[in-house]
């Protein structure tokens, strides 16, 4: 019996075109999973998709219109992996309204129409996975992120609930939690070195995570080995929340 296999499975991974997103699509492809990149960018979302060799969809998935060209450029999907950039950093009295509306469409409603326009297939197929990845904040808020504290708690609550409807049906909804990942937005959040040096001690793991390492939660769970974890949020974050 092959093990951890996803044979013949159509995954679509948002934000697919660096860091996390990226590194996932590559997990699961090396599964066997046939992948579809969409992102904003054109230019690395080509590259990337060309050395993956994945299909590739130019999509903003904040609004409707491109979760539907992200959909149905990847055809019937068994895998979404639900994945955009943070909202900017600020305070929480600094908030306006159009950051929160922002963040609200970029964060929140991408995951809840993408998972929308999934589900109908994966029900009729009695198969299928959706992954949204979210951040260990949702847990322990952090007082520069107020937008993204909200919003990935607000899509880790939406799959949870939405399992509750669908497992009967073979699918699961699952969240991926990192932890401080060297990713380009850690860099910016972190530009200071002796900061960034300071923040890696404070984690039991003494360093930051690599995308690979948030990658390979993320690949499990699509697995059929998985069938049975739903509703689950699954941290990545050498140890932080203990």
């Amino acid at each position: 019996m092959t093990l951890f296999r996803l044979d013949g499975k159509r995954a679509l991974v948002t934000g697919g075109s660096k860091g996390i997103g990226l590194a996932a699509a590559h997990d699961l492809a090396r599964l066997g999973a046939h992948v579809t990149l969409a992102a904003r960018g054109e230019e690395a979302l080509r590259r990337a998709a060309d050395a993956l060799g994945a299909r590739c969809v130019v999509a903003d998935v904040s609004t409707l219109e491109g979760v539907q060209a992200a959909v149905e450029a990847a055809g019937p999907v068994d895998i979404l992996v639900s994945n955009a950039g943070g909202p900017p950093p600020a305070r929480p009295s600094e908030v306006d309204e159009a950051a929160w509306t922002q963040g609200f469409q970029t964060t929140f409603l991408s995951t809840a129409r993408l998972a929308t326009a999934v589900l109908p297939g994966m029900r009729d197929r009695r198969w299928g996975r959706i992954i949204a990845i979210t951040s260990l904040t949702v847990g322990r808020p952090a007082l520069t992120l107020p937008v993204s504290n909200a919003m990935r708690a607000a899509v880790t609550n939406h799959l949870k609930t939405l399992a509750l409807e669908v497992a009967a049906d073979g699918v699961t909804c699952n969240t991926v939690a990192p932890g401080y990942t060297a990713t380009e937005r850690l860099r910016a959040l972190h530009r200071d070195p002796v900061d960034a040096e300071a923040l890696a001690a404070r984690i039991p793991a003494r360093r930051f995570g690599e995308a690979n390492e948030v990658a390979a939660a993320v690949a499990f769970l699509a697995t059929k080995e998985a069938a049975y974890i739903t509703g689950q949020e699954l941290l990545v974050d050498g140890g932080w929340s203990i």
